[in-house]
Order: C-alpha cells, then sequence, then structure tokens
C-alpha cells in the first residue's frame, strides 16, 4: 500500500517553517495590562497571591505604564483603591479620587498610551458590592446614576475608555446617555457583558480589597453553566451602545469566546484573570512546569478562541518574550 501522498509534518520540521504558517499569533500590542493603584506615596506593595503584581501609588503606577508602553503593550485598565470607603463608595466619583487622578498622571507622562477606567464600585463601598445596598440586596436603578457619575468623571480626567464591570441591567445605556450629555461623545465603553461569578476572582479581591462583606455577588454576576444567556447579555448591552465587548474569566470560557465572537461584529476582549495567573506563577514556582511556555500556550488559546485583545497580569512578561 503506497504511503499517503499527504504529510502534514513537512510544514513543521522546522522552526522557520512552523512559524510562517502559524494560524494564530501573539503580539504585544494584543494585551491590555491591568494596574492597581492605591493613595500614599512611594508605595509598591507586593500582592501575596500574584506574584509579580503589585499595589502601585500613583508614580509608581506611572512608572509601571512606562514600562509597558515601551514593551508595545498599548493600553493599562486601572482599579482604584481608596483610603476611605463608604456605604454610596463616594470616591469612585470624586473628581479627585484616586483612579481619576491616576488617569491624568499616566496621560500626562504618555499621552498616547490608552488608559481604561475599571467602573464599578466594589473597590469604594465599605460593603464590597457592585452597588448601593437596600434592604440587604444590591439595588440595580439606585446605582446606575453612580457607575454614570464615576463614568464622567474618570473620561473628564482623560480615560480613553471606559469598561464598567458591575454586571448590573441597563448601566451601559445609563452610561453612554451621561456621557453624551456632557460631550464626552467619543469616549467608547467596553462592557464587561458576559461576566461570570467565579471562583477565579479570588486572588483579585486580595488586590483590589473587594471582597464582598456579606453574601456574595451571583445576583448579578452570570451562572457559569450559561452560555445562550452570554449571548443575550452581549446584545443587550450592544442595544444600550456598547463598542467593545468583555468575556470575563478567559481559560474556562474559551467556548463563550467563540460564540460572542462569531456573534458580534465589534472587538472582543478576553480578561485572562487572577486566578488563571496565579495558578502558572505557582505551578511555575514549584518547578510542575515552564512557566513561560505555559503562559504563551493559554494566552494563544484565548486569541484563537475569537478575542481580539487579551487584559492579562501577564503583559510584561508575555510583551519580553514575544519582542
Amino acid at each position: 500500500m503506497a504511503f499517503p501522498i499527504h504529510r502534514p509534518r513537512r510544514l513543521r520540521r522546522s522552526a522557520a517553517l512552523r512559524e510562517m504558517v502559524r494560524e494564530t499569533t501573539l503580539a504585544p500590542s494584543d494585551f491590555i495590562y491591568p494596574l492597581f493603584v492605591v493613595e500614599g506615596r512611594d508605595v509598591r506593595r507586593p500582592i501575596g497571591s500574584m506574584p509579580g503584581i503589585f499595589n502601585l501609588s500613583v508614580e509608581h503606577a506611572v512608572a509601571e505604564a512606562k514600562q509597558a508602553h515601551a514593551l508595545g503593550v498599548p493600553a493599562v485598565l486601572l482599579f482604584g483603591i481608596p483610603n476611605h470607603k463608604d456605604a454610596q463608595g463616594s470616591q469612585a466619583y470624586a473628581r479627585e479620587g484616586i483612579v481619576q487622578r491616576a488617569v491624568r498622571e499616566i496621560k500626562n507622562a504618555l499621552p498616547d498610551m490608552l488608559v481604561i477606567v475599571d467602573v464599578c464600585l466594589c473597590e469604594y463601598t465599605d460593603h464590597g458590592h457592585c452597588g448601593i445596598i437596600e434592604g440587604g440586596h444590591v439595588a440595580n436603578d439606585a446605582t446606575l446614576p453612580l457607575l454614570s457619575q464615576m463614568a464622567v468623571t474618570c473620561a473628564q480626567a482623560g480615560a480613553d475608555i471606559i469598561a464598567p464591570s458591575d454586571m448590573l441591567d441597563g448601566r451601559v445605556a445609563a452610561i453612554r446617555s451621561a456621557l453624551d450629555e456632557v460631550k464626552l461623545t467619543e469616549v467608547p465603553i467596553l462592557s464587561y457583558a458576559v461576566k461570570y461569578a467565579s471562583a477565579f476572582y479570588g486572588p483579585f479581591r486580595e488586590a483590589a480589597q473587594s471582597t464582598p462583606q456579606f453574601g456574595d455577588r451571583r445576583t448579578h454576576q452570570m451562572d457559569p453553566g450559561n452560555v445562550r444567556e452570554a449571548l443575550k447579555e452581549t446584545d443587550l448591552d450592544i442595544e444600550e451602545g456598547a463598542d467593545m465587548i468583555m468575556v470575563k474569566p478567559a481559560l474556562s470560557y474559551l467556548d463563550v469566546i467563540h460564540r460572542v465572537r462569531e456573534r458580534v461584529d465589534v472587538p472582543v476582549v478576553a480578561y485572562n484573570v487572577s486566578a488563571e495567573y496565579s495558578m502558572v506563577k505557582a505551578a511555575a514556582q514549584n518547578g510542575w512546569i515552564d512557566g513561560d511556555r505555559l503562559m504563551l500556550e493559554i494566552l494563544t488559546s484565548i486569541k484563537r478562541a475569537g478575542s481580539d485583545l487579551i487584559i492579562t497580569y501577564h503583559s510584561l512578561e508575555a510583551a519580553k518574550l514575544l519582542g
């Protein structure tokens, strides 16, 4: 019996051939780098559950953004952690709040770097929930004006993109209306349209100091078993004015990323979240895996699933390897 004429291994026999025919490629321009900004001066506090990631005072956040920019990473995503927290999350929308100041300083230092702001109240409330509490529950409609105020003050400070992560109903429309009302019509919205109630957020809660003081977030974040609901949330947010759509987490939701990518014509962003990062770091530190190789394989899988951009704590190290 003659050997088959097709030999797929022909195109795998050298690194140059493999690279030439590779279907999915990564570049530093695919990444968005999250930063956790805190009050104070000269603060660079390690986050124990996320090796290599820090709580940063504003000047250190600027330095970190400069490093990312130099490596070709086009954007940072800012989370603010204030010294003062209250039931209304008032520092979230204060004009001189921590995240608003960080936006101004990064844009002053790096006018060409895109600054995205996570819009949610959980880091700013003393109860750790994503909105104001009424009757022991997050009050959806009463919270929307506060999220809108936060979006406006951040955009006025210079934020290039507003990214609401609260998962409350109607918040994209409310934020779009508020931005348009103050003539910030050109500021796009990157909606956390598909955000699951996930155990993969554990290390983030330490980094952002946003652990709920009671209950959980399952009444507004999505059930991990659902994908049709993800498509519904995507459709609704685009109807309300979202310019980009996010799926969070990424690694256990590659099928969801793929379904959303097939559904929409707007850019799709995936969030390679804290525990996805921390598991790689912990296993690498124990010598169980090749950390760099696994990191790039995971990031490639997220892009291959259909994500146009990836929010990842690996941004700097991945950019260095790819550079």
